[in-house]
């Protein structure tokens, strides 16, 4: 009985694209509408934290021409460099991710819950009121302010400017 590890291009472990790979696991189709397929291989298809995420060794230390250090210890450096960066993302994602995964889900929950129940109906309630008003208002308009503006522009429209320039 051999086991082979999932190939992480074959999907993920939990949802294989692999037709064999699914028949293998015994996996249904049947859909959830509250859960949704994680991808452990694209994380951020988003590109949220492309300017970010992306901080090599390079982007951060760099010996320009004529200063160089050894090269042992140059190779120390950029491996310290990155085993610490990658280990400790990895150990605050442990301590807080779940932590902070739940902060983020109740205020999104509640900005969802306040945009759903309070903010759009207060904005559909004004504008079902302010249509009502706005009849009136521009009725109001037309009448008193269209003639007298009318007058005024036939005022104004017999005079005439002539620009000349004298030397």
């Amino acid at each position: 009985f051999q086991y082979t590890e999932p190939i992480r291009e074959q999907g993920n472990i939990y949802k294989p694209n692999n037709k064999m790979m699914a028949d293998e696991l015994g996996e249904k189709t049947v859909r959830d509408v509250h859960t949704k397929e994680i991808d452990l291989v694209n994380r951020d298809p988003k590109h949220l934290n492309d300017d970010v995420v992306k901080i090599d060794f390079e982007d951060v230390i760099a010996e320009p021409e004529g200063t160089h250090s050894f090269d042992g210890i140059w190779k120390a450096s950029f491996t310290t460099f990155t085993v610490a960066k990658y280990w400790f993302y990895r150990l605050l994602s442990a301590l807080f991710g779940i932590p902070m995964a739940l902060i983020w889900g109740i205020y999104f929950a509640i900005l969802s819950f306040l945009h759903i129940w309070v903010v759009v109906p207060c904005i559909r309630s004004y504008l079902i009121e302010i249509q009502c008003l706005s009849r009136v208002y521009s009725i109001c308009i037309h009448t008193f302010c269209d003639p007298l503006f009318e007058a005024v522009g036939k005022v104004f429209s017999s005079i005439r400017a002539t620009v000349r320039k004298e030397i």
